[in-house]
């Protein structure tokens, strides 16, 4: 049984909710989940786990959290080479464009990404948390 790392970000809780469901999904497949605000969270974390999600809304212009997800992503930039990667986040306008550019960067970064970043409008519905469960168990899985 592996151990599976879920660090998120979230402002209006969009995205926690998104990082919940996939837990369960990390669960629902047989493993081992840590959830951690990216507050909370350490490069030990990246360090210690191969199989890790990262979470964060848009923000601004369509770019990361700039206080806490920003920086974290260019603290571990050095550390996610060969990790099997998922990215989710929410967002509220644009076209997903802080997604693809975080995607390119993590591919940058030798990140093995599993999957296109998830992206959910707004607050997750019941099909949007399915997706999200999905995603976790193919995480789980890869």
């Amino acid at each position: 049984m592996k151990t599976v790392m879920v660090i998120y970000w979230s402002g209006s809780g969009n995205t926690k909710t998104m990082a919940e469901a996939i837990c369960k999904g990390i669960e629902d497949a047989g493993e081992k989940v840590i959830l951690k605000d990216v507050g909370s969270a350490s490069i030990e974390d990246i360090n210690s786990y191969s199989h890790i999600a990262l979470g964060c809304p848009s923000m601004g212009a369509e770019v990361l959290e700039e206080v806490e997800m920003e920086p974290f992503i260019d603290s571990i930039q050095d550390l996610v080479k060969g990790k099997k990667i998922l990215l989710f986040g929410s967002y509220g306008w644009g076209a997903g464009e802080w997604m693809r550019d975080w995607e390119e960067r993590m591919r940058n970064y030798g990140a093995d990404l599993i999957a296109d970043g998830l992206i959910i409008n707004e607050t997750p519905d019941q099909s949007g948390l399915d997706e999200c469960t999905e995603f976790g168990k193919q995480l789980a899985n890869s």
